[in-house]
């Protein structure tokens, strides 16, 4: 699977919708696209990339958290595929030298785990920006 590097381009919150947008940007290309997402995830994401710190964990502080504990990091985000206006993503495990470890997962929850990482590439499967980027 051919894969190019990308990056969050944008967060659309509409307070009075269900449904918010990510967009999704090809590094050094010009197609984009965007991925519909829950309120929760793009508020996750929203206060991730403002820099906001809470005084307890959340969700996905919390699972990077567990994450660094079990000696482990996460090494990429890759969103892999498109069925039916449907993204899925892999996260990309690294723990020492054992091989990497790709865990299935939401785009969103990626997403809001990799703007918590600003080091971690995101990855695009090149027929999903095909598809979806136009």
């Amino acid at each position: 699977m051919s894969l190019r590097p990308c990056f969050l381009s944008h967060v659309v919150i509409d307070e009075h919708a269900e449904q918010q947008v990510v967009f999704v940007s090809e590094r050094g290309g010009s197609r984009r696209f965007p991925i519909t997402i829950g309120v929760f995830e793009a508020t996750a994401i929203d206060r991730a990339v403002k820099g906001q710190r809470f005084p307890r964990p959340l969700t996905h502080d919390l699972l990077m958290t567990c994450l660094e504990s079990l000696g482990a990091r996460l090494g990429e985000v890759r969103i892999v595929d498109l069925q039916e206006h449907t993204f899925f993503a892999r996260l990309v495990l690294v723990r020492g030298d054992q091989p990497p470890v790709e865990v299935d997962c939401r785009p969103s929850d990626a997403i809001a785990l990799l703007v918590r990482r600003t080091e971690v590439p995101l990855l695009v499967a090149e027929h999903v920006l095909a598809e979806a980027g136009g």
